[in-house]
């Protein structure tokens, strides 16, 4: 990071420096330190507006993984292909294979096709969604999400709570914002298809990416910390589902916006 700032470097107050703005919107502060930080940038517009230009920053970088990309031109496709199959035809493999088997030269990918194919692997498309709702919805039918059993049918009580604590309100989970940007935790959740139940659950949008997923302890309940933007800059709204949510059964512990109103 830059030594650029306003005032002495290191300081944590007005003026501000540039470099503990961004150690605090990138979460490299401990909870304490940003929880005694976030205040004081809030109610100041000069620090304020760094951290909305960060943000901002953050959200352009991570929209190019979804912008159109315009197929190769062919010419240019065809003379990767030729020179691919010039290397190959001076290989030692190719020139020793016999007459007819030589090595085929795969064509050049469409890079476009090759993203939508790895967004498919990843389990962001609706179908896959769809059908992993499905399937857990059928489990729940059968298998009670407050409690687990041991084979021996003995009741398990539900997980104890992980990760920080905030209040039942959601009281704290500012502080936890920096840390949590970035991270894909589904704690006792497991799994982003529980999740993605879970959030429809609630009738918000599954297909939605969020900024961040961290387990959180909501007053003594065991609880996963999901984060979105909300199209302000500095802005998000937070939404903690407990452990026993599910297919028609949101579970929302609390559900807050923070930041810049």
């Amino acid at each position: 990071m830059t030594d650029e700032s306003r005032g002495i470097g290191g300081t944590v107050g007005p003026p501000w420096s540039v470099d503990v703005l961004a150690d605090l919107h990138a979460g490299v502060l401990d909870e304490r330190e940003a929880a005694e930080l976030w205040p004081l940038v809030n109610a100041d517009p000069e620090a304020l507006a760094i951290i909305e230009a960060l943000e901002a920053t953050t959200a352009d970088l991570a929209s190019l993984a979804n912008e159109p990309v315009a197929p190769m031109p062919a010419e240019y496709a065809a003379r990767i292909d030729a020179a691919l199959a010039a290397e190959m035809r001076t290989s030692p493999a190719f020139q020793g294979a016999p007459q007819g088997q030589q090595a085929q030269v795969a064509p050049v990918v469409d890079l476009a096709a090759a993203r939508r194919r790895r967004n498919k692997r990843i389990g962001w498309g609706a179908g896959i969604a769809t059908v992993a709702a499905a399937a857990i919805a059928a489990v729940a039918i059968v298998v009670p999400t407050t409690q687990q059993t041991t084979p021996g049918g003995v009741a398990q009580p539900p997980p104890a709570p992980t990760g920080p604590s905030v209040g039942g309100d959601g009281n704290g989970a500012e502080a936890l914002l920096g840390k949590a940007l970035g991270v894909r935790d589904f704690g006792s959740l497991k799994t982003e298809e529980k999740l993605d139940a879970c959030v429809e659950a609630a009738g918000l949008d599954p297909d939605v990416r969020p900024e961040g997923i961290r387990p959180v302890n909501v007053a003594g309940k065991d609880g996963v910390m999901v984060i979105y933007t909300t199209g302000k800059l500095a802005q998000f709204r937070i939404v903690a589902f407990g452990s026993d949510c599910g297919p028609g059964k949101p579970s929302v512990l609390f559900d807050k916006i923070i930041g810049q109103k």
